[in-house]
């Protein structure tokens, strides 16, 4: 696959710094999600009798009688292995409005399932067949969620192709706020929101985890055909959008200068379904 690696790499910094410079203040009951958490996950490779839809009616049930009732996940959705370099991994996220909330979501989950199947021996047995498929190995990160910057998706209801990008931040001495921002409002505009390839972008800035450097960008669309189209046409894109080639190249040096030159790459697959 063709990737254009100058215009996501050394923007994903850019947006990142941006956005800790400037939030739009916005009213409570219209705050979007602040924080993800992001966990990775890997099959059970001894579970003999494993089935996708028998696993996908059991984390229905649990979605339908805990995730869905718990008023401190704003949403919640599943993605499974595409392109990445370890076919065991899935990945749960959940979102939600402030750092409490993220404690508070784990003592209601707790609360909704023994609502959920007040018998013990039940509970214990519905919990015992959901954890079989997983094995015991797991990673957690924290990260706050940049609204601004997102392109929101309008369909989340069938599968989509979830591109994921992991890049680093440099901290420049002579960055400039109103440099970044300019750079990132052309970006977004010319770059994302004009490309109907993209259903939905979502940048994520490290807020608890391995990495404080770490910037992720999650970009959405209809197939694998259509990510190796948008890759295709980045270079035309901004030919269109910034068509001078010396002003263009003198763009993409400022933006490199918050950028350490170090990403990586995966694409998951976003299950239908399975989201709140």
């Amino acid at each position: 696959m063709k990737t254009t690696n100058r215009f996501f790499s050394a923007m994903a910094v850019m947006l990142l710094l941006f956005y800790a410079i400037e939030t739009p203040a916005q009213e409570e009951e219209q705050m979007p999600p602040q924080f993800i958490t992001v966990t990775t996950m890997h099959w059970n490779m001894d579970m003999e009798d494993f089935d996708m839809d028998t696993w996908k009616s059991v984390e229905k049930e649990y979605l339908d009688k805990v995730t869905a009732k718990n008023d401190h996940i704003m949403s919640s959705s599943f993605y499974v292995h595409n392109l990445t370099p370890d076919n065991t991994e899935l990945i749960y996220v959940r979102a939600y409005g402030s750092w409490a909330d993220i404690e508070k979501a784990s003592i209601r989950d707790s609360e909704l399932e023994k609502e959920a199947w007040p018998d013990e021996t039940a509970r214990e047995a519905f919990l015992k067949k959901q954890r079989s498929y997983y094995s015991h190995e797991h990673s957690d990160e924290i990260y706050a969620t940049m609204p601004p910057l997102a392109k929101e998706m309008a369909d989340w209801s069938k599968d989509m192709v979830c591109y994921i990008r992991k890049s680093h931040m440099a901290f420049p001495e002579d960055g400039k706020n109103d440099e970044l921002r300019t750079l990132y409002t052309e970006y977004v505009d010319k770059m994302i929101k004009a490309n109907p390839l993209i259903k939905g972008y979502y940048p994520h800035r490290h807020a608890w985890g391995t990495d404080g450097t770490e910037m992720m960008e999650a970009l959405f669309v209809d197939s694998m055909a259509d990510l190796e189209k948008m890759f295709e046409g980045m270079d035309a894109l901004a030919k269109e959008a910034w068509p001078d080639e010396a002003a263009r190249k003198e763009r993409n040096k400022v933006m490199s200068k918050y950028f350490t030159g170090v990403h990586s790459d995966y694409v998951y697959s976003l299950v239908a379904g399975l989201g709140k």
